[in-house]
């Protein structure tokens, strides 16, 4: 592991969407990013979907073997509010990233600039604006397969920072042990997991990542009620059925030993503020290093198709 800078300012940006508006999340993303800069963090943390939303509750008139027009025009609402990679959206987040002098990680749902395919996607971005990395989920959960394709590329891509090698893992790729894994080989300090899950179960995972992982974890969720929803929806009788808090979220950070460095902040937006003692990251190896010293690559071993 090369030296690591002692600190690092982390802020985790717990936020609402203006859901299904494209153009008012994007404003309010960059209005917060500028507001953690001046709150002097060096990474700045959103959540998943944040651009256009993560449509909770949602079918899209799918059931199995037919679809329902209704649905498929809010599915067409959802797939324009989406963003291509790069785009007039990625210049302003990049230009705020800059002008926070901070690396900035946002999720999104991505529309491919070829095909018409969405997908869960994660950038972040460098303090130069630039897009250091793009990660596409591996695997949409359940009847996100629905709304998003499986990653066909970007895999388990990493940057490199002062703070050393920062991975992503979108909410329930944490639970896939081998992309764990994946990440931990490349030497990951930070591990951003932008996500949509409040329940409680969630918690223990996160703690036992981060502790196997011996690296910081940082959560990073939504809050949205049912109101914030579009009334003209043609699936207003789904939302109608949601309760209403809808997701509660539970952002938090978590040390290379498991503990909270930050608690879980809960039913309102917040921007949570961390300063991480990135000595604890080697400290940590010193009994455990899940791919250093603790493996046994002689008996077991992962093979990446990470193109």
């Amino acid at each position: 592991m090369l030296d690591l800078e002692k600190k690092c300012r982390v802020a985790v940006v717990q936020m609402a969407p203006v859901m299904f508006d494209k153009d008012a999340t994007l404003k309010k993303c960059v209005d917060l990013i500028k507001e953690a800069g001046k709150g002097k963090a060096d990474l700045i943390v959103l959540p998943e979907l944040i651009i256009p939303c993560y449509p909770f509750g949602l079918t899209f008139g799918f059931t199995v073997g037919s679809r329902k027009e209704a649905g498929r025009a809010d599915w067409k609402r959802y797939y324009d509010g989406s963003i291509v990679v790069p785009g007039k959206e990625t210049e302003a987040l990049g230009k705020a990233a800059k002008k926070a002098k901070a690396y900035v990680s946002i999720g999104i749902s991505e529309r491919d600039a070829v095909s018409g395919t969405l997908y869960n996607s994660n950038i972040i971005f460098a303090p130069d604006g630039s897009i250091a990395s793009l990660h596409r989920k591996l695997k949409p959960t359940g009847a996100e397969r629905f709304v998003w394709g499986d990653a066909d590329k970007a895999y388990f891509p990493v940057v490199e920072s002062p703070w050393g090698p920062i991975g992503n893992l979108i909410c329930w790729e944490s639970y896939m042990p081998l992309a764990r894994v994946a990440l931990y080989q490349k030497g990951v300090t930070l591990l951003i997991s932008c996500n949509t899950n409040d329940n409680p179960e969630w918690q223990a995972t996160i703690q036992h990542i981060a502790l196997e992982g011996r690296c910081y974890y940082i959560n990073c969720d939504q809050f949205f009620t049912k109101a914030m929803y579009p009334a003209d929806l043609h699936g207003a009788a789904e939302v109608e059925k949601l309760p209403e808090l809808v997701c509660r979220g539970g952002s938090c950070v978590i040390d290379p030993y498991g503990h909270y460095v930050t608690e879980p902040v809960w039913d309102k937006e917040e921007i949570i503020y961390a300063d991480l003692d990135m000595d604890k990251v080697p400290a940590s190896r010193m009994e455990f290093d899940a791919c250093g010293h603790y493996a046994r690559p002689d008996v077991l071993k992962l093979e990446v198709k990470d193109e």
